[in-house]
């Protein structure tokens, strides 16, 4: 059997504890790493616990279990795929973080094996480790040291759209997670290509209205928690937004209704503002523009939503 072991590095203009606090919160990994769609965490004990993580990998949405050990004092983060995905047949490695004078060096390693000892499987591994770890070792750095700059609250934010609804848990959350239909039940949208490479796995390509009659072209990897929870990344944006990430939510109430909610979570690009908004436009106005472009399109959903479920009880 063909073990690969490589070996990827970076150094962060930021104190070494503050980069590991960051990769030991998975939560803000999908914010933090290009790759990662959503990351649910179960902790096994003081120090370890097991991941189940959706992402990309040479641009196909995949997932996997990992289990993690996590060294604050040593600054390390020992991982091992538990559930692996072919081609993979194992997988793992080590975050490293070496405090230098104020600056960390980030070491990624990761050993792994291809199904069978393909080799074109394991060339497509290394083709895949190699983009993701340039990749999330690049996004670290970007985010660790943009944390310190004054504007980075400004440009990162999060919001919340919710209603009630006098119907079922199980058709609010029909009607968001049947999105190859939205095209015939959602007036914004003027069409979709959708795929569910495995169950519960999405891939959403859509072509939206906005209220000037332009259609914006967005692509989203979606994972779905029957019934309760649908959660998203956008891959393609707009031209406001670096980062747009969300999570559709259905809970009962306990009064026989369903509160349905839409949450966001944006960074702006500030590149694009002047181009979109005007030379005297500031974040803020970027940041009230998007937040009033998502909320309008949420709230259309969940009241279609709504409608949907009501009349199904």
């Amino acid at each position: 059997m063909t073990t690969r072991e490589v070996e990827h590095e970076i150094t962060i203009d930021a104190p070494a504890a503050t980069v590991y606090r960051l990769l030991a919160d998975v939560d803000h990994w999908p914010r933090i790493f290009p790759p990662t769609i959503h990351v649910e965490q179960e902790r096994t004990g003081e120090h370890s616990e097991r991941i189940r993580i959706w992402a990309t990998a040479n641009d196909e949405p995949v997932t996997w279990t990992s289990r993690r050990t996590l060294d604050p004092d040593a600054l390390r983060i020992v991982f091992r795929q538990e559930v692996t995905t072919p081609p993979v047949a194992a997988m793992g490695g080590t975050w490293i973080i070496e405090p230098r004078d104020g600056s960390s060096r980030v070491r990624l390693l990761h050993d792994y094996r291809a199904v069978d000892d393909d080799p074109e499987d394991l060339a497509w591994i290394d083709r895949a480790v190699d983009t993701n770890s340039r990749s999330e070792l690049a996004a670290l750095k970007e985010n660790v040291e943009s944390a310190h700059a004054a504007e980075a609250g400004e440009l990162l934010f999060s919001f919340t759209d919710t209603i009630e609804v006098a119907g079922a848990v199980k058709d609010v959350y029909d009607f968001v997670n049947e999105a190859a239909l939205w095209p015939e039940r959602l007036p914004h949208v003027a069409s979709v290509r959708f795929h569910e490479p495995s169950p519960g796995l999405q891939t959403l390509q859509m072509d939206t209205r906005a209220k000037d009659g332009s259609v914006h072209t967005t692509k989203s990897y979606r994972v779905t928690f029957r019934p309760y929870k649908i959660a998203y990344k956008q891959v393609t944006l707009p031209a406001l937004m670096t980062l747009h990430t969300g999570v559709w939510t259905f809970t009962d109430t306990g009064r026989g209704t369903t509160e349905a909610g839409s949450q966001h979570t944006v960074s702006i690009n500030t590149g694009n503002i002047a181009r979109i908004l005007g030379e005297q436009a500031t974040v803020a106005d970027a940041r009230a523009y998007v937040h009033t472009a998502l909320s309008t399109n949420s709230r259309a959903t969940l009241g279609h939503a709504r409608d949907y479920a009501e009349r199904k009880s």
